[in-house]
């Protein structure tokens, strides 16, 4: 599958996943002519990829953990200790976020005071 190809099949810009490649996250193979040849499960990484992304998972930690992707079914359990752990991050963000929502809206509540001033 040639490189345009497998932008439409994923939604992804040709600029994305050629940077994609620079960091070792995807492996053509080279044609005889040069060009990038993915093969069909590139589009499935692909996917695992961008939905890692979207849960909060770094290009680092997704790097780390691709050895994981070679044996699913072996490394499941890791799997899901690394999800838990990306599980703990998300809460420990959101209750910091809502003890800043909580204080800034002490400060609002302040009638003609600037809220940034202490």
């Amino acid at each position: 599958m040639k490189i345009g190809e497998l932008a439409s099949a994923t939604g992804l810009s040709r600029d994305t996943l050629r940077f994609y490649e620079k960091r070792g996250l995807l492996l053509p193979r080279r044609r005889d002519n040069g060009y990038r040849d993915y093969p069909p499960e590139a589009v499935q990484w692909l996917c695992y990829l961008r939905s890692a992304q979207q849960l909060g998972f770094t290009l680092a930690e997704i790097e780390a953990g691709m050895p994981l992707l070679e044996s699913p079914d072996a490394s499941a359990t890791e799997l899901r200790d690394a999800l838990r752990r990306k599980l703990a991050d998300m809460d420990a963000r959101i209750a910091a976020l809502g003890a800043l929502r909580t204080e800034l809206a002490r400060e609002l509540e302040e009638p003609g005071a600037c809220p940034l001033r202490q």
